[in-house]
């Protein structure tokens, strides 16, 4: 079943306990409006509140969990709350993961203004709000084999042992589903095998993290709400948005996931070159002044950039037998399913290996 608007309505017009966490009266209208969607969250704006203390709110409603916990919206909203100290996310406000009053997770945070990050010209405010959120003292990890179990901020967030083997992990998995699939084009597969066979032998003797941060893990251009003040992008009031799957991991995980072709084409026409990353790192080195060690940060980051673009190839591949289904996935987005295309055509593989796995 998928929420409709005036179901969504209903429930918030009778939750007491929701308007009381916002500080909204009880016979106060609060008017739900579409947002955005993603793929496994639908989002609506609202706001509430009288006078000076009229606030803007999102309620997330979740129907799904790539990391698959039983406690998503639960799990979101915790890594809110360990996060607002940084300054850099929004609050979260509300979280109902009963299923008893609607059949969805519920969660409330901040809406916050800004528009989508450019990598022309925001690298320094995203290189800022990364070394902020970085900066925070890590909580205590679950285990991967308790992952399903987690339900939010009072036990923690997933803390994979060996953070870049569990990527190549997560690729198997969804590369699985696509080349166990009867409609599999032997051309992709063909391409995906040569990747997932270099992707072992990078982790084959990777060890325990060398250190321990909340990470994101999801850093696609859209995610970033860039203020801009006076016509400049503002280093300081700029936000990062769309929790769905931090976890706590090693810095380069972000950084890779944010620089690779497969995020930075996903909503823009831009593909970063060596120098342009380059540039980045010595960015994000900078704002993050001293306050966690860097040293051999780049090295690391290279196999994560590696890494990273098999994720996101292989999501991509997994993702195209759900949308090449009549009915099999709850949202569905046309632009989403034309970049997916994209990013499984031999050409755009063929980049991968050439530029990433530098096989000839």
């Amino acid at each position: 079943m998928k929420p409709d608007l005036s179901t969504l309505q209903e429930y918030v017009d009778s939750n007491l306990e929701l308007r009381q966490a916002i500080g909204a009266d009880a016979d106060e209208p609060v008017r739900l409006r579409p947002l955005a969607q993603g793929e496994y969250n639908l989002n609506f704006a609202f706001e509430a509140g009288r006078g000076p203390r009229r606030h803007g709110f999102v309620l997330r409603v979740n129907l799904g969990s790539q990391m698959h916990l039983k406690h998503q919206i639960a799990y979101e909203m915790g890594a809110l709350r360990l996060l607002e100290p940084s300054g850099r996310t929004p609050k979260a406000w509300y979280v109902d993961d009963s299923r008893e009053q609607v059949p969805w997770g519920v969660g409330v945070e901040d809406l916050l203004g800004g528009r989508p990050l450019r990598y022309q010209t925001d690298m320094p405010v995203a290189a800022a709000i990364l070394a902020d959120i970085h900066a925070l003292p890590a909580p205590p990890g679950i285990p991967e084999d308790a992952a399903s179990e987690v339900a939010g901020a009072q036990t923690g967030l997933v803390a994979p042992a060996r953070p870049l083997a569990a990527i190549v992990d997560e690729c198997d998995h969804m590369y699985a589903v696509y080349k166990s699939w009867a409609q599999a084009d032997a051309n992709v597969v063909r391409r995906i095998d040569r990747l997932q066979h270099a992707a072992h032998k990078i982790v084959e003797g990777d060890g325990p993290a060398t250190s321990r941060h909340i990470v994101n893990t999801e850093l696609n251009s859209n995610n970033f709400l860039v203020v801009d003040v006076d016509g400049v992008p503002s280093v300081t009031e700029s936000h990062l948005i769309d929790w769905e799957k931090p976890v706590i991991g090693e810095v380069e995980q972000d950084l890779g996931h944010f620089l690779v072709p497969t995020t930075t084409h996903w909503k823009t026409e831009t593909i970063l070159s060596a120098a342009d990353v380059d540039r980045f790192v010595d960015l994000y080195v900078q704002a993050v002044n001293g306050r966690f060690p860097c040293d051999g940060i780049r090295e690391r980051l290279d196999d994560y950039l590696t890494i990273t673009c098999l994720r996101g190839v292989t999501w991509c591949a997994m993702a195209y037998t759900e949308y090449a289904g009549a009915d099999e996935r709850a949202l569905r987005n046309a632009d989403t399913f034309q970049r997916i295309q994209e990013f499984l055509s031999p050409e755009f593989l063929d980049m991968i290996a050439r530029e990433y796995y530098h096989l000839g």
